[in-house]
């Protein structure tokens, strides 16, 4: 009797709730909640993150400047180290911070990244890379061979295959022996480490014709990370809601907003089923400065208008779900999600 109360006092965490195994860090690249209430609108009332009840707000400035870009901002996430616009990886000494995907990995846990934009870009590559630009396109793609990252879907083939140093990247991955694909056709790809660029740069739009490509590879991704079992670390981000912003077209951040609402209803599905993961989903600030003028929800009509082409300063909407979520209720820090992932998924911990 004692052995079995000794059992459930480890797996329970100081919050009441059972730790995780898995952690799926969702980021809604430049969504603000004007974004989440214009997709929620344009879908006729509804979004799967109402389903989430823990909710929080981080707030997001750079070392250097009141308003964040997506590299220090995913470099808070990544690191806990709050840097300034631009760094890679980095703290504001411009000295390299280990990551979470870095630390899940020494502890044997499977990596994954996956994006709608290049994977070289700020956000995924913040994960990954220590640079001091986020312009380091190249030298990002190098680090990737530093690591032993199991799953990365995305764009930005060309930064691994057609480079001024003439390396080809690819091949080098091969030898690794990851499975390099130029397409999302992974059906038959079912274990194993897995390298998809699905375009030379960054990936269309949804409205160009991208289809449910975030959704198939965040799907894909947790088809793979979920076979070790020990755990998983996995960062999914919907990149282009902030293009949206920064062409302060309204259609371009909704649909992208929508989209980016289907990968966090696979996670809150998958979380639901196995019940050892964590989902938290954020953003790393706002862009635009999106303000809702109107709108209908029966029809789900929007009327917006935009105050920048750029980003904003705006508090940013944290959503938990899963064992350890409500440790992401208030308002806090953004490199604050660094801690309390780690803490969650006890990184660093022999």
């Amino acid at each position: 009797m004692k052995k079995i109360l000794a059992l459930c006092l480890l797996s329970v965490s100081l919050f009441g709730q059972k730790t995780p195994k898995n952690v799926i860090l969702l980021i809604g690249d430049g969504m603000g909640v004007s974004q989440i209430y214009a997709g929620l609108t344009a879908n006729r009332g509804h979004l799967n993150l109402e389903r989430v009840k823990v909710i929080g707000f981080h707030k997001n400035q750079a070392s250097d400047n009141y308003v964040t870009d997506s590299a220090a901002g995913a470099t808070a996430f990544a690191t806990g180290k709050q840097t300034y616009n631009g760094a890679i990886g980095l703290d504001s000494t411009r000295v390299p911070a280990v990551t979470l995907l870095e630390m899940a990995e020494q502890k044997g846990l499977a990596t994954g990244l996956v994006s709608t934009c290049d994977i070289t870009d700020a956000t995924p590559s913040s994960f990954i890379a220590h640079q001091l630009k986020r312009s380091m396109h190249e030298e990002i793609a190098l680090d990737f061979l530093k690591t032993n990252v199991d799953v990365v879907i995305g764009g930005g083939r060309k930064y691994f295959e057609k480079r001024k140093d003439g390396l080809n990247l690819l091949d080098t991955l091969r030898q690794k022996g990851y499975q390099v694909h130029a397409t999302l056709d992974l059906d038959g790809v079912t274990k194993g480490s897995v390298f998809a660029l699905y375009a030379e740069e960054n990936p269309i739009k949804v409205m160009e014709g991208r289809g449910d490509a975030l959704l198939k590879s965040a799907k894909k991704s947790l088809e793979i990370l979920n076979q070790n079992k020990k755990g998983f670390f996995v960062m999914i981000e919907g990149s282009q809601i902030d293009w949206g912003g920064h062409a302060n077209d309204a259609d371009y951040a909704i649909t992208e907003m929508v989209d980016f609402d289907k990968s966090i209803g696979y996670a809150l599905d998958f979380a639901k089923k196995n019940e050892e993961t964590l989902v938290i989903i954020t953003a790393d600030h706002e862009t635009g400065g999106m303000a809702l003028m109107g709108g209908n929800m029966k029809t789900g009509e929007v009327k917006a208008a935009f105050t920048t082409k750029g980003h904003t300063g705006q508090m940013i909407p944290v959503f938990a779900f899963g064992p350890g979520a409500d440790t992401f209720g208030g308002i806090y820090n953004n490199y604050d999600i660094f801690t309390k992932i780690k803490q969650a998924l006890k990184l660093g911990q022999k």
